[in-house]
């Protein structure tokens, strides 16, 4: 098989999208060849049997006007064009990540030529272009029954592509009595995340029960909300004197989040999504308690790593999980259901 990617971004170091990187490593062990474009391309280090074609987008921190804007565009939908034309005797079939406007722009052009074309999303957002993109395509790929909100018969849950080689963490052993019990959050910075509640129960924990606890916040704002969102956090953190325990760091290149995780004793998640999210799967695989309030993950976690958004239960269960050994059967959960390999290893067979 010959493989056309499409995807947002290739760069190793992203925060956000570094992880796409394995994802065409285990494609490339399956595919002939593997041409792929990308809106703005980084550094990368693939396989031989890999070409990587960027769109043009400049470097983050680039600030441009509504007309450079829509000239930027307009520039990126003719280099596609060029290189889907270019490229249409290198590639059978074509797989979109996360951005379905490619399987609009291109999905003429490849049933005329014969190319199959599959979609992976994983968002609770539908609008016009899902839905545009959903007539052209052949399949869609998602993680979970959550993660795709349009009703469809080409859907098929798949599972969300963890690296477990990469997410496992050694195995950690129950707290003794006054250590230190370390927490992480992994993710974007914005109020959906129930932030406040995390930082709440710390305050709990140091000022009226006298735990030793930290946090770490791994992730940063994206939109202005985001940002104001931060600065209340930080105001709430100065306020109630937890500067030194909790420390806000901001982006991290994806190669570098599972040192967060492997010195970690409790990966906290308040998100609502009710989807499977990508954080609780890998602190699962890194040998970590994981404590959330998802109800996506009320048949799959134990009973006692479900916890409310108050900040009285989710200190009183912080320093339950912590005085409990993590359970080896949440990584064995990740690595049977949701690893890179069994996902590609899927997606090619459906391909073939």
């Amino acid at each position: 098989m010959r493989l056309l990617i499409l995807t947002q971004k290739v760069d190793i170091h992203d925060p956000v999208l570094g992880f796409f990187h394995r994802w065409i490593e285990e494609f490339a062990k399956h595919a002939r060849q593997v041409t792929v474009i990308a809106l703005g391309v980084g550094e990368y280090h693939l396989p031989q049997n890999v070409r990587v074609f960027s769109l043009g987008k400049p470097a983050q921190g680039w600030s441009a006007s509504d007309g450079e804007r829509f000239f930027s565009r307009f520039k990126y939908s003719v280099r596609f064009y060029h290189l889907i034309w270019r490229e249409r005797k290198n590639y059978d079939a074509v797989f979109v990540h996360m951005n379905p406007e490619y399987v609009i722009l291109g999905g003429f052009l490849w049933r005329l030529w014969g190319k199959k074309i599959a979609l992976w999303y994983t968002h609770k957002s539908v609008d016009l272009k899902l839905r545009l993109a959903e007539k052209f395509a052949d399949d869609i790929f998602t993680a979970s029954k959550e993660s795709f909100r349009l009703p469809s018969k080409k859907v098929m849950v798949m599972g969300h592509g963890i690296d477990t080689n990469l997410f496992s963490g050694a195995r950690k052993r129950e707290k003794k009595e006054g250590a230190q019990i370390s927490i992480l959050h992994v993710g974007r910075i914005t109020s959906i995340k129930n932030l406040e509640a995390v930082v709440e129960a710390l305050n709990i924990l140091k000022n009226d029960q006298k735990v030793d606890a930290r946090a770490v916040f791994v992730g940063a704002p994206v939109t202005e909300s985001d940002k104001e969102y931060l600065k209340k956090l930080q105001k709430s953190v100065n306020d109630r004197n937890l500067s030194t325990v909790v420390s806000f760091v901001g982006a991290v290149s994806h190669d570098r989040v599972p040192s967060y995780y492997a010195s970690a004793d409790i990966v906290v998640n308040l998100s609502d999504t009710g989807s499977i999210d990508k954080a609780v799967l890998e602190g699962m695989a890194s040998g970590v308690h994981v404590l959330t309030s998802n109800e996506a993950f009320k048949n799959i976690l134990p009973q006692h790593c479900m916890v409310s958004k108050n900040p009285k239960e989710i200190a009183k269960r912080i320093v339950l999980l912590a005085h409990r050994t993590p359970e080896l059967a949440l990584r064995d959960y990740v690595a049977g259901r949701h690893s890179l390999p069994r996902l590609v290893d899927l997606i090619v067979k459906i391909y073939e």
